[in-house]
Formats: structure tokens, sequence, C-alpha cells
């Protein structure tokens, strides 16, 4: 996200204090995910400001660049791996317009056509891989992997039915993140395997 850019800053006056910092963080969230998230919501609480951070952080997905996401990249040449990182990040553009298309009926059908066929590719790059995955074990947590993604495409899709019913925007930029979630679990996992 974002917070690079601000270590970026922090960096230039002080570049112990900012690995620390980066370290810290990291740490933190790699044994308790979320947690990063919770302690943005306690400062925004506590500022008594007004803020959607599920709006917000989908948004920010859409002008992540290359270096921004490198964590989230598979670094193999072949094709196959290539084409996973091609559709992961299509998948996450087009869920980051959520929150600019969602007030526009028709132009957020569009959108959902298209979050459709990217899942669809997905999932199809997802099999391509499977070629690559040494041993059975390996086999098996891919497809888990590929399982967890599934059932959370189908929540987002239960989220969407009930938005056309209720109207509530936050439960769908929630859902999307959990898809984008999914989608880094699986390109972390591929790495684990084949990196």
């Amino acid at each position: 996200m974002k917070i690079r850019n601000v270590s970026v800053q922090l960096e230039r006056r002080d570049v112990t204090a900012t690995q620390t910092l980066r370290a810290a963080f990291t740490k933190a969230e790699a044994a308790n995910p979320g947690v990063t998230y919770d302690f943005i919501m306690n400062i925004l609480e506590k500022g008594e400001l007004n803020v959607n951070m599920n709006e917000s952080i989908l948004r920010l997905q859409g002008s992540l660049t290359d270096s921004d996401v490198v964590e989230h990249r598979l670094t193999r040449s072949e094709d196959a791996f290539q084409e996973l990182n091609r559709k992961s990040a299509t998948l996450k553009k087009i869920l980051s317009r959520i929150p600019d298309e969602i007030t526009d009926r028709k132009t957020f059908l569009e959108i959902i056509k298209e979050i459709a066929s990217a899942i669809k590719k997905l999932l199809d790059a997802v099999n391509e891989i499977n070629a690559y995955i040494p041993g059975a074990q390996g086999k098996r947590a891919l497809e888990g992997r590929k399982r967890e993604f599934v059932k959370y495409s189908k929540l987002f899709s239960n989220t969407l039915k009930e938005y056309f019913k209720a109207g509530e925007a936050n439960s769908v930029f929630a859902s999307a993140l959990c898809l984008i979630h999914q989608t880094n679990m699986i390109i972390s996992a591929v790495k684990v395997m084949c990196e």
C-alpha cells in the first residue's frame, strides 16, 4: 500500500528507524494478519475521522505499481508464472474500480461481468501452474488455496446479490478486499512451492 511512500519520506530522516518500523509491521502482520488494519482503524477512531477504510484500501489497489507489490509477484520467467502475475494484477485492478462505479448500475453490472471473467482466467492460470508444483503434497496445498479462492468468489457473488437488495456498498468493498487477499495468498503459496 501507500505506507511504503510514508516510509520513503521517513527514511530520508532516519534510515535505521524506518527499517526497524517496517520490519516490526511486517513481523506483526505475518504473526497476526490484519493487525496493521486494526492499528490504522484505531488511529482513525481516536482522531474521530470519518473514513471508510475498506473503500480507501480498495481504491489504493488500483494505484499500486509493480514495485509496490513485489511480495505478491512471481519472479520465475516461464509463461505460466508470468500469466498468473498478469491475471492476478488484472483481477485486482478491476476490483479496485468498484468504489468509483458502484453507484452507476449499468457500469457496475459491466464490471461484475469483467470480474467474473477475470476470476475464471485467474483459476485457469492457477491450473497451468499446477504442472510446475513439485510433489503431491504441494499440489494438494495449491488445490486447497484454489478452493479457498473459489469459496471467497462465491461469497463475493452472494454479497453482490445482497447489495442489489439492500444497497450496502461497504460489504461489497470488504468482500472485494477478501478476494484480493485470496489472490495474494495463491501467489504466496506458489512462491513458497516454486521459487
